[in-house]
Order: structure tokens, then sequence, then C-alpha cells
């Protein structure tokens, strides 16, 4: 008998948390979010069967990224490839991201203690919006309209444990899962903690994602459409 499961993804907490590396140069950013999470489940608990993939994101601002608006670009490509490989398994949530100019404390290398409010740089800040409260949303809707008998959430961020507070008192026999995006724990660390203590209220908890797992779930370089194929891009 197969378990009905509905995944959530946080882009931005995956993104930031697993698959951006400045230091690396492998890339895993072209990333097959439905055989990701097949194999995740799999390895769970056989029985799951991913029924919807919610992937929350936001559009790229090509004015503050490196690349400029081959970032927009990319992300674009990536978005119509997971739309045409999965147009009834997953669907892309947007979001918004806001940028304000803020005067902020200087920082200064050569004394990295130092702190003086007087001294400061202004700077853009760039703040992602709407995305915890979509996800929140999502997550409660489904479950009370009983769409699913369990939810996995993809993200590490402790403004998700109000809404998994109250899905646990409104369905206490719900089945919960957290994949937390962040690497694996190098020889001798322990494995980070669940922000929030958000694993408490899981039925499961897998702390991190291997590398092994992401390199196995990567989408084709060239993926063929009905017009011109989806490329993978140079750069994102």
């Amino acid at each position: 008998m197969t378990t009905k499961t509905i995944v959530y993804i946080d882009g931005y907490n995956l993104y930031y948390g697993r698959l951006r590396n400045p230091n690396n140069p492998v890339t895993y950013k072209w990333l097959d979010l439905v055989k990701l999470f097949e194999a995740l489940l799999k390895a769970q608990d056989p029985n799951s069967e991913i029924v919807k993939i919610n992937y929350f994101t936001a559009p790229a601002l090509g004015k503050f990224a490196s690349h400029g608006n081959q970032s927009s670009d990319a992300q674009d490509a990536y978005h119509r490839a997971l739309k045409h490989l999965y147009p009834d398994l997953l669907e892309i949530i947007m979001g918004k991201h806001v940028a304000a100019a803020k005067p902020l404390p200087a920082y200064f290398p050569d004394n990295p203690k130092a702190f003086d409010k007087n001294q400061r740089n202004w700077v853009w800040v760039l703040e992602e919006k709407m995305t915890d409260v979509q996800i929140a949303l999502a997550m409660y809707k489904d479950v009370m309209q009983e769409k699913c008998e369990q939810i996995v959430l993809c993200s590490n961020d402790s403004d998700m444990l109000p809404s998994l507070q109250a899905i646990r008192e409104e369905k206490p026999t719900l089945k919960i899962g957290i994949v937390m995006p962040v690497n694996p724990p190098k020889k001798g660390e322990e494995s980070r903690r669940i922000s929030g203590s958000l694993d408490e209220l899981a039925t499961w908890t897998r702390h991190y994602i291997l590398d092994k797992e992401l390199e196995q779930a990567l989408l084709p370089e060239k993926i063929p459409t009905r017009k011109k194929p989806i490329l993978k891009p140079l750069h994102w």
C-alpha cells in the first residue's frame, strides 16, 4: 500500500544551503528535483508515492547577479526544463525579491571584531518575499483537504515551525518528513541540527543531501522539445 506524498521545496534554502558553492567548481544547479526526491523517499520508505512537488522560488534579478541577465536566462531555462519534463507532477510557485539600499555598519578586515555604529556604508540588500507564507499555506491547505498521507518539507527555516505545529495538532497521524538542504558533515563533525527544532515535529528527518545523490539526479545537458531544445546554461 502506497503513501501519497506531497513535497514542498524552499528553493532559496536549497540553493544557498546546498547547491551554491563558490569554492567548488562542480555545480549541481541543473538539478532534476523529481528524480532527487523520488530517490530520497525511496531510500526512506519504498512505499512513498510522490503525487505532487511544489517548488517555491523567486525570479533572479539580473541587475545584482554576477553574470547579469545570463543568470535570469539560466533560471528561465531551468524552469522551462522542469515544466517540460514534469508538467503535471511539479509546480513552480513564484515569490519575489525586493531590493532596498540600507546603511549598514562597516566591516574592518584588519579588525573583524571591531564595530562602530557611526561608520556605515550604503549597500543593496536583497530580500525574498512571500515564500514562507506560500509554503505554510500550501502545506496546511493540502493537509486539511486530505490530498496526501505524508508531507515532506525541504527547508532549514525556523519560520516553518508554526505551520508544522498547526498541522501536527490537526492531523496527529500524518507523516511529516524533513529534508535538510545542507552539506553532509565532515569527518569528526556532528550533523547540523534542524533549525527551530523542526525535527521534533517530524516523523523522520534527513539531515543532509549527499554529493552522490545530487550527481545522480542531474538533468540532461540537452532536453529535446517540439521546438528548440532546452540547453544547460553555461553560467548561473
